[in-house]
Formats: C-alpha cells, structure tokens, sequence
C-alpha cells in the first residue's frame, strides 16, 4: 500500500457495506466512498503533480474532493471555510511555479500565530507514517467509530482522517463545537466503542459545564486525544475522574514534524506537560539550546515556495522545532513552551504557560493569558489578563498569593486584569501572535 486511497478501495473491495462517514445528514458506506472518490478523480485528471486549492467544507465532500485529487495525482491544499478570496487567489498563485518533490501529497498551511502562515508539504510517506503511529500508540481498529469535530484542513484533525481509513474504521464529521448538543448526539450513533480529539479549551468547557452528560458515555468512550495547547494538571485529573475506564492521550504532533509521541494520562500522575513516548516511526532529542528536534518517517518535506527556511528548520532528516522540552529519566517527553513565547522580564526568562497552568487552579479563574506589558523601571513585567466565573471579582492580591504558592517570585505577574474572554486560534492555543501585536501597536 502506498496511499491511503488504496486503504480505501481494499476496505471497498473486502467490507463493501461498512460504514465509512456519518454525518448529522446522513452516511456513505466505504463502496460508496470509493465510488464518489473516484468520480472526483475523473474531474482532477489534469491536475497530475500540480496543487489545488480548495476550501474546508467539513463534510463527505470533502473527503472525496481531498482524496480525489490524491488519486488523480495531484497534490491536495486545503484551505480555511472562510479564507479571503484575495488570500486564496494569493496562495494559488504562490504556488504555481512552486518546485514540489514527487511524493507530496498535501499542502497544509498553518495559521501563522507566531508569523506568516506556511505552506508545509507532507508526503505520502508521512501520511501512511501518522497513521500506523497512531493506530499502534491509540488502538485504533475497524470497531471504532470517531468524532471529528475540529477543522479538516489541518493536521490535528486531517490526521485522524488517516488511521481511521487505514483500519477501516468509520468517521463521524460535526461542523465544530458551537453546537454541544450536536456534539453529544454524534455519540449516541449505535456501535461499540467511539474516541475523539479534543483541544484542552473544549475539554475545560465539557468538564465545567457538562461534567454529568459527559460521563454517561464513560463505557461507550475508548479514548480522547488532545493536543495543539497545553492542558493543566486538574484537567486531567477531572476528565480521568469522569472517563475512568478511557485512556485518555496528551499527544505531540505539529504540522511539520507529524504525530510524534503521546502519554496516557489515565495513570494516577496527571503530569503537566508530559508528551510521552516516541511512536512507532517516530524519535525526538533536546538539541543544545534546550529546543525539541524530531526525526523520523512523518516529517514534512519541506516549506513550499521557502528554501531558506526548510534549510534552517529542517536538516539531515531532523525537523528542529521551536518547543523547549526535556526527556526524563523514563525516556519520556516533556514541553515547556514555544522559544518565541518566552517573556524576558527583570532579565529572568519565564513561561507563560507555566503562569497560565498556576492561575487556572485558582477557583473562579475559567481562562487566561500571560503576556508582557510596559514597566517604568525593569522595562517589561508580566501581566495576567484573566477570565472569572460568573459574578466573580478579581482580586488581584488574592491572585497573587495563590500563584506564589507553586511559582517563584519572578514569575509571578505585576499587573492584573478581568476580560471577557481569551482570543484563541481554531485549535484553541492562546493567540499570542494577537497580543503581541497589540503590545507593539499600544
């Protein structure tokens, strides 16, 4: 096998009438996909070694469109539902006399929170890679039926795509998370066992809000993925207290380096920041400045229409990230945050996620972001803008005397303040990009 659409005419062929996707509309059985597949390649015959844009529609059409140019030969990029058309047209011409190696099969950009968005070519290797890594390290097999509720065209939820197809195994596409009910309704669909990726700002709202309709489904649950943003320790431990018989996986993957390595964090230790063991066709080390570096199978093939930077980030078959991380004593991973994240206060370097993770065990504090803001005298200090429960009023002393419980003094924030919300990207990863800029322009 070298696709994933000839996982899907083998499963056509051996399991006709199983079920391959199920939507809140309808279902297709894998035959019928195939089938639809197929059609699709017919209409990208020309497109053989070429890009083509095309926009998330976060349905069954976006499977036969996304695998149809695949099997055309072409090279599939899908974009946001509601990219810009000027941006659009911008990426299609950007990529028309791009040099693309011969087994590129998609093109993923990313949402450029800590610059520019990027192109990342991803081979058919690494596709087939990320699957057998994630049905290995998960236990993905052809009686799982998995939720899908997080954007098809990036990796976090594209990826799921892969081992579910590969195992023959059945997906279950939602337009997202706004709609809760919807969400609970997809797993009241009549099989065995049912898993899902979710971001650790969807599992904070289910855990708070709905912890009661939640557990309900804790026989019915096999496991939950998260990833893409960090998930504190009381997070964990909630979520293991209402799934207890669900392996629960904190994973690490990134649209450059693939699905990397995962922890189960169903065994009693909760531990913040820990990523796991590398998987099956994966390896990561701490370079010299205390940055991840990964290798294996999964990595991408490099920036399209950027040489410069596929040279600098990608070398002698290992991709060098920007994520401060450490391997303890049992070979497992553990992150610290992103390199350009880091906020240099009174000369003392410190983590937002790490103030983040402390504030949000403080009782009436539901979300926040560090950043840095202006100081008179030691030129940057750090400020927590923080989310409050319902009818709570931020004290800022009080505040303070809890974080200075678990963090040292330098890393415990001057200024404070209440906002409404947290502006956060799809995945759910805090938009620092966004107050960075805000920083500059004030």
């Amino acid at each position: 096998m070298k696709t994933l659409e000839d996982y899907l005419q083998l499963h056509a062929n051996d399991d006709p009438d199983k079920t391959a996707v199920i939507t809140p509309c309808g279902k297709i059985t894998y035959t019928q996909l195939h089938k639809e597949v197929c059609k699709k390649a017919e209409t990208f015959a020309a497109t053989r070694g070429k890009p083509v844009a095309f926009r998330n529609t976060q349905d069954i059409s976006f499977l036969t469109t996304y695998m149809g140019i695949h099997m055309a030969g072409g090279i599939a990029v899908p974009l946001e539902k509601d990219l810009p058309e000027d941006r659009r047209r911008a990426i299609e011409t950007g990529l028309t006399d791009c040099e693309i190696p011969a087994d590129v099969a998609d093109i993923l950009f990313t949402t450029g929170t800590t610059g520019k968005a990027k192109g990342v070519m991803i081979s058919h290797q690494a596709i087939l890679a990320d699957a057998e890594n994630l049905i290995d390290a998960h236990g993905y097999d052809s009686r799982l039926t998995f939720v899908i509720c997080g954007p098809l065209n990036h990796i976090g939820s594209l990826s799921k795509i892969f081992p579910v197809i590969m195992c023959g195994a059945s997906l279950y596409l939602l337009e997202g998370m706004k709609d809760l009910n919807a969400f609970f309704n997809a797993f009241d669909y009549p099989c065995t066992k049912m898993a899902t990726f979710l971001v650790p700002a969807s599992i904070r709202i289910l855990i708070t809000l709905y912890a009661d309709r939640l557990k309900t489904y804790a026989r019915k649950i096999d496991f939950i993925e998260t990833g893409a943003a960090p998930i504190t320790h009381q997070d964990m431990k909630t979520l293991s207290r209402l799934l207890p018989h669900s392996r629960l996986y904190n994973t690490y993957a990134s649209t450059e380096t693939g699905i990397i390595s995962t922890y189960n964090f169903q065994d009693g230790r909760y531990i913040e920041g820990c990523l796991g063991f590398p998987m099956r066709h994966s390896r990561f080390q701490i370079t010299s400045k205390g940055t991840i570096a990964c290798s294996g199978a999964t990595l991408t093939s490099g920036y399209a229409n950027d040489p410069e930077l596929t040279a600098l980030t990608l070398r002698d078959h290992t991709f060098f990230t920007a994520d401060y991380g450490r391997i303890d004593d049992e070979g497992r991973l553990h992150i610290a945050g992103r390199e350009d994240d880091i906020i240099n206060t009174g000369g003392m370097k410190v983590s937002p996620v790490e103030v983040e993770s402390a504030a949000l065990t403080f009782p009436t504090v539901t979300d926040c972001v560090c950043i840095s803001a202006p100081h008179p005298i030691i030129g940057n200090a750090l400020k927590l803008l923080v989310v409050m429960t319902d009818g709570a009023d931020l004290d800022p002393k009080l505040l303070a005397s809890h974080l200075r419980r678990t963090l040292e003094n330098f890393k415990v924030p001057f200024y404070y303040e209440k906002v409404s919300s947290i502006r956060r990207t799809y995945n759910g990863k805090v938009d620092r990009k966004y107050y960075k800029v805000k920083l500059d322009n004030s």
